[in-house]
């Protein structure tokens, strides 16, 4: 927003130049008026992007807190397939185990 701020007080300084120049020559006042007509526009496009940045400001917030609890979501589900993944493999050893005893026990 500097950037914006510079160039409005750089055309304000230049609008109070023109100003002096124009009536130190006696030049006609249409120029300063279409000079105040600028400006004017000027301004509002200022006022329009920064309503527009205020925005993308807000929807950035937004999408990035989204974006960690997408993250944290996931992490929590690939803690469960881990956690399920372990207890597979501690199911499969204990069977393995049991296969083992009914076999000693039958012979």
């Amino acid at each position: 927003m500097n950037y914006l701020e510079d160039k409005e007080k750089k055309l304000n300084n230049l609008i109070d130049r023109l100003s002096i120049l124009s009536s130190s020559y006696s030049q006609s006042t249409n120029n300063a008026e279409k000079i105040k007509i600028e400006k004017n526009q000027l301004e509002g496009e200022k006022k329009e992007l920064e309503n527009k940045h205020t925005k993308l400001l807000r929807e950035h917030k937004y999408l990035k807190n989204k974006i960690i609890k997408l993250q944290e979501e996931a992490n929590k589900k690939t803690e469960k397939e881990e956690q399920f993944s372990q207890e597979i493999e501690d199911l499969n050893q204990e069977t393995e185990e049991l296969v083992e005893e009914i076999e000693k026990w039958q012979t």
